[in-house]
């Protein structure tokens, strides 16, 4: 072993050439995928061991850094990290010290199966809860950033729309762990949304990674979703992005500016259907004008071709006729024939020998006057 060829270290002069070798040769950021295996909360520092399932390394959030993440990591969440190498010389430890952190998309789909699956046992994800939005609301409430894209978008489309209909506008922050500020809102809102008058609530915010959108995931926000008063729409992100709240929601969107399509009625179209009433109003005005005109036509053709005394001769002809009939079918007519009526001491009609005593007296109407009578006998017919 030549003593001049190899160099020589103290620990702390090795320690020190190892730690600039790192810094001099290793990319001062990096972004790094991982799964935790470890999580833990000590002096207000959030320190990581990360893991591929092949090899660990440890990892830092300093207290410093970490009230401005607003997602924390638990055990078995996979990240994603931009970082920096932090080698410490006096004891040779390399850590990675996180400077952003976020969740992958396999953790947030995993939060969102375990969620939906949670409240459909609960029944808050069920297709019979889902109430019908009002028609024509006097006014919504409108849940979302200020100042936003969403913002702006939907208070243009509800001018342009349907501008009958008062707007509250209930500011919420959208952006990070902030599903506790969210549901305070919403909470509040539940308190005096019937001393407004509000008929519905739209939340909503614009697009994003599917990550950003996982505090609409959260539990505890989709329950307060659920449960509120008055239908609840939700437009959050894309299309093609399905959160817990649009399942536990009365109706979902696309899109915040679908949202507000979907609540208010169209102005247009409703001018429109005004339009073919009148105009249905009008026919049907027209046709009874028509129909009136036609029979009174119709009548005095038919006096023009009959001359009216000969329709008053007929009338009164069929009046005689008429006349003759209910005489001949008279009660004086019927004694003038020879018949007679009978009636009792209680001056009703005798129709049978068990509407008389023996002994009583009887009253006979003749056609030219009456006849007092005492019945001596009563004799039932014999049937041969």
């Amino acid at each position: 072993m030549n003593n001049e060829t190899i160099p020589n270290f103290s620990i702390q002069e090795l320690n020190q050439a190892i730690g600039d070798l790192v810094s001099r040769g290793f990319a001062p950021r990096f972004f790094l995928h991982a799964s935790v295996s470890s999580s833990r909360l000590k002096n207000g520092h959030l320190w990581l061991t990360l893991t591929d399932g092949d090899a660990s390394i440890s990892a830092v959030i300093w207290s410093s850094s970490l009230k401005f993440i607003s997602f924390h990591p638990k055990d078995d969440d996979g990240v994603e990290i931009l970082g920096k190498l932090n080698f410490w010389k006096n004891r040779a430890t390399l850590i990675v010290q996180v400077i952003q952190i976020r969740p992958t998309l396999s953790t947030v789909l995993k939060k969102f199966e375990k969620v939906r699956s949670l409240l459909i046992q609960e029944g808050l994800i069920n297709e019979a809860r889902r109430r019908a939005l009002p028609k024509f609301p006097n006014a919504i409430a409108i849940c979302t950033s200020v100042p936003s894209s969403a913002y702006a978008d939907v208070l243009r489309i509800a001018k342009e729309r349907w501008p009958l209909t008062k707007l509250f506008v209930f500011p919420i922050p959208v952006q990070g762990d902030v599903a506790a500020k969210i549901k305070s809102v919403i909470s509040d809102l539940a308190k005096f949304y019937d001393q407004l008058g509000i008929e519905a609530i739209i939340v909503t915010r614009g697009g994003g990674s599917r990550e950003d959108l996982m505090v609409f995931d959260d539990d505890e926000l989709c329950r307060e979703l659920a449960y509120f008063p008055v239908p609840v729409i939700t437009g959050i992100g894309h299309e093609d992005d399905l959160t817990v709240a649009d399942l536990v929601s009365d109706h979902r969107s696309a899109t915040p500016t679908a949202a507000i399509v979907d609540l208010l009625p169209s102005k247009a179209m409703a001018r429109n259907e005004l339009d073919q009433i009148k105009q249905r109003s009008q026919d049907f005005v027209n046709w009874i004008i028509q129909r009136k005109y036609q029979i009174i036509s119709d009548r005095r053709k038919i006096m023009l071709d009959i001359p009216p005394i000969s329709i008053f001769n007929k009338k009164k002809e069929k009046l005689f006729q008429r006349s003759e009939i209910l005489n001949a079918l008279s009660p004086q007519s019927i004694l003038k024939r020879g018949f007679c009526i009978l009636r009792n001491h209680l001056n009703h009609s005798v129709k049978s020998i068990n509407d008389v005593n023996l002994e009583e007296k009887v009253l006979i109407d003749c056609a030219d006057g009456s006849i007092e009578s005492i019945v001596k006998k009563v004799s039932p017919h014999t049937l041969n």
